[in-house]
C-alpha cells in the first residue's frame, strides 16, 4: 500500500512515497480506500523535526496528514454511526508514527468518519474534516454570545475563512485581517470589517472598536503582537500553545484539535453546513504522491489561499 513518509527529519526532500503493508478494520473502526489527503502546516512541523519530543517513541517512517477523504472499504464490529461498505466518506486523523494522511488505505475510528458533502469531490472534501473542527474547536471555546465581536487573523487561510464563516453563522460581528490582494475573498467570507493584515492590526481595530473586542482568534499565529485588539477581560484564542501573560484580566485558551477527532456530531454538523452554503471549501492545488516535496515547499513560501492536496 501506496503512502508518502519520511525516515529522517528534514527539508522537503526527505519526502518519499514508501510502501505499507495493509490494515484490517477493528472493532469500532472503519478502513478507507483513501484518495485525497491535504497538506496543513502542522504536517511542515512533523516534517522538519519540529515536534520531535511527541514522535521520539514512534518507530519510522513516519506518515503526516490529518484530513482524509475516500470510499470506505471495510467496516469492523460494534460501529454504531451508520457506516456502510461503499460509502463514500471524509475523516480526520490522529496522527501518530506511520498513521498519518498521507496513504492510500487507512484505518480510523467511525467516529472520526462522516458522508462525503453531497455534490463535492474527493479533493474538495478532504480540505474540511481538521481545519473545520478546529475552528469549531476555537469558537467553542471562546464560547461568545450572538452579537458580540470576534477579531480574526490570518482570515484569508483555510482555518481563517472557516472561522470567519462559522462566526457569522453564530451571529458575531467579525472584523479580520487581509491583504489588499485578498480583501475581497474575506469579505466574500462575511467579515464585516475588513482591514489590514500585518503590524498595526490591533491599532486598526481599535478604530472600529475603541474598547477592543470580546475575543479574538489568532489564526497567523502573531501572538503577544495582536493582544492589544481584545478588550479588558476578553478572550485571547491560540493554535500553537501560547498561553498569554494574563494582562487586563483576559483569559487566553489553546486550542488542540485532536481532542474534537472523535466528535462524529460536530463533523457531521460541519458537512451540512458546506452542504447548506454556510462553508466554502478551498482547493489551492493538488499533487501526485512522487509530488509532495514540491507540495510542502510551495505551503512552506506562504501565500496559499485554501489547501494542498495529494491524490492517491
Amino acid at each position: 500500500m501506496r503512502a508518502v513518509g519520511f525516515y529522517e527529519f528534514g527539508d522537503p526532500d526527505v519526502l518519499q512515497v514508501i510502501d505499507l503493508p495493509e490494515v484490517h478494520a477493528e472493532p469500532g473502526q472503519v478502513r478507507i480506500r483513501n484518495f485525497a489527503a491535504t497538506i496543513n502546516p502542522t504536517d511542515l512541523l512533523t516534517r522538519n523535526g519540529s515536534r520531535f519530543k511527541q514522535m521520539e517513541d514512534d518507530p519510522a517512517p513516519y506518515v503526516p496528514g490529518m484530513e482524509v477523504a475516500g470510499v470506505v472499504d471495510e467496516v469492523g464490529d460494534d460501529v454504531k454511526t451508520g457506516v456502510k461498505v461503499g460509502d463514500k466518506v471524509i475523516g480526520i486523523v490522529v496522527t501518530k508514527g506511520n498513521h498519518g494522511g498521507y496513504r492510500e488505505q487507512i484505518v480510523l475510528n467511525a467516529r472520526s468518519v462522516v458522508p462525503l458533502p453531497a455534490g463535492k469531490s474527493f479533493v474538495e472534501a478532504c480540505t474540511l474534516p481538521m481545519n473545520g473542527l478546529t475552528a469549531r474547536q476555537v469558537l467553542d471555546r471562546i464560547a461568545l454570545r450572538p452579537g458580540q465581536t470576534i477579531a480574526v487573523t490570518g482570515a484569508a487561510g483555510a482555518f481563517g475563512g472557516y472561522v470567519v464563516q462559522l462566526a457569522k453563522a453564530a451571529g458575531l460581528t467579525v472584523i479580520a485581517d487581509a491583504s489588499i490582494a485578498d480583501e475581497a475573498l474575506v469579505t466574500s467570507f462575511g467579515a464585516d470589517i475588513v482591514v489590514l493584515r500585518g503590524d498595526g492590526f490591533s491599532d486598526r481595530v481599535r478604530e472600529h472598536f475603541p474598547d477592543g473586542v470580546d475575543a479574538i482568534a489568532d489564526g497567523a499565529v502573531l501572538s503577544q503582537k495582536v493582544t492589544a485588539a481584545v478588550k479588558d477581560g476578553g478572550v485571547f484564542n491560540s493554535l500553537r500553545g501560547w498561553q498569554g501573560t494574563g494582562e487586563r484580566g483576559m483569559r487566553f485558551e489553546t486550542t488542540s484539535v485532536r481532542s474534537y477527532a472523535f466528535e462524529f456530531d460536530k463533523l457531521n454538523k460541519l458537512r451540512q453546513q458546506v452542504e447548506e452554503g454556510v462553508l466554502t471549501l478551498r482547493v489551492a492545488g493538488h499533487y501526485r504522491p512522487e509530488e509532495a516535496p514540491e507540495a510542502h515547499r510551495r505551503l512552506e513560501t506562504g501565500g496559499v489561499k485554501g489547501r494542498l492536496v495529494i491524490e492517491f
